[in-house]
C-alpha cells in the first residue's frame, strides 16, 4: 500500500544503481511484520514483490504504473476464471496471473519507499483496485459454479455470494481502522499485535495469496468447491472474532481524553 509522505512521481532512480544494490536496500529498509499479517503475505508475497519493486524501479517506473500492471495481471486472472472452462490449466493461469497481480500490489508500495514515499493519488488508485478485486474475484466464482458446477444444491451458491460479502467487510473494516486511528493520533506501542510465526499460520485462511492458490484446484470443481467453502467459514468466523476486538478497539480511542483533541 502507497504511503503518503511525498510527492514522487518526478523522482528518478540513481544513475548506475545496480539491481542487487536496489534489492539489499529494500531489504534493509522493509517494514516490520505487519499487525496480524498471514504467513504467504510476509514470506513469499513481500519478498517476491521485493525483487519485482526492484526491477520497477530500475527502469524507472512510478508507483502508479506499478499498480496498473498489479491491475492488469489480477483482472486477467478474474476474467479467465470467468470466461473459460474449469479445468486443470486455467487454474493454474488463473493462479499463476492472480498470485502476480498480488506480488505487484504489494511492489508498488515498495517503488514508492524506494523513490521517497508515496501520493495520495497512489494510495486512493491502490485500495481502489483493491477494493475492486476483492468483490469481483467471489462474483466470479459464482458465476463458473453457476455456470460450470454440478452443485447438489443451488443454495450453494450463496457461498461465493457470501465471501464476497465478508471479503468486502473485512477490507473495509481494516482500512477504517487505520484511518480512525490515525484521525485520533493513536500510536500502538512498539511491539503491539507483531506477527509471530505461529500467528502467522493461524491466520492463513485469510491470506489473499493462499486463496489464490486455491485456484489449482479448479480442475477438479467439487475439491475446489469444498476448499472454498472451508476457506469461506474460516473467514467469516475471523470476521466475526475481529469485529468484537475492533469495536472495542475504536471504543478504547472515545476513553482517551488526549486522543480526542
Amino acid at each position: 500500500m502507497t504511503r503518503i509522505t511525498a510527492d514522487t512521481r518526478t523522482a528518478a532512480p540513481p544513475i548506475g544503481e545496480a539491481y542487487s544494490d536496489i534489492v539489499a536496500r529494500l531489504a534493509g529498509a522493509q517494514k516490520k511484520r505487519a499487525q496480524g499479517a498471514p504467513a504467504y503475505s510476509i514470506y513469499v508475497n513481500r519478498k517476491v514483490g521485493r525483487y519485482l519493486a526492484a526491477g520497477a524501479y530500475k527502469v524507472g517506473l512510478t508507483p502508479n504504473a506499478v499498480t496498473a500492471i498489479s491491475a492488469v495481471f489480477t483482472f486477467s486472472g478474474i476474467a479467465m476464471l470467468i470466461l473459460l472452462p474449469p479445468v486443470w490449466w486455467v487454474g493454474v493461469a488463473v493462479w499463476f496471473t492472480l498470485a502476480l497481480g498480488y506480488a505487484f500490489d504489494s511492489a508498488d508500495g515498495q517503488v514508492a519507499r524506494l523513490r521517497g514515499g508515496g501520493s495520495a493519488s497512489g494510495e486512493w488508485l491502490d485500495h481502489v483496485i483493491d477494493a475492486t478485486k476483492i468483490s469481483t474475484l467471489h462474483l466470479a466464482v459464482l458465476i463458473t459454479a453457476y455456470r460450470s458446477f454440478e452443485l447438489p444444491s443451488p443454495a450453494l451458491l450463496l457461498i461465493p455470494m457470501a465471501y464476497c460479502v465478508v471479503a468486502a467487510v473485512s477490507f473495509f473494516a481494516m482500512i477504517l481502522n487505520d484511518q480512525l486511528k490515525h484521525a485520533y493520533g493513536y500510536k500502538a506501542p512498539e511491539n503491539a499485535g507483531k506477527s509471530t510465526p505461529l500467528r502467522a499460520l493461524l491466520v492463513i485462511p485469510t491470506d489473499y495469496g493462499f486463496l489464490c492458490m486455491v485456484f489449482l484446484l479448479l480442475g477438479a470443481p467439487m475439491v475446489f468447491f469444498a476448499v472454498y467453502t472451508l476457506m469461506f467459514v474460516a473467514n467469516a468466523g475471523h470476521l466475526l472474532l475481529a469485529s468484537v476486538k475492533w469495536f472495542r478497539d475504536m471504543d478504547k480511542l472515545d476513553r482517551v481524553p488526549s486522543l480526542r483533541g
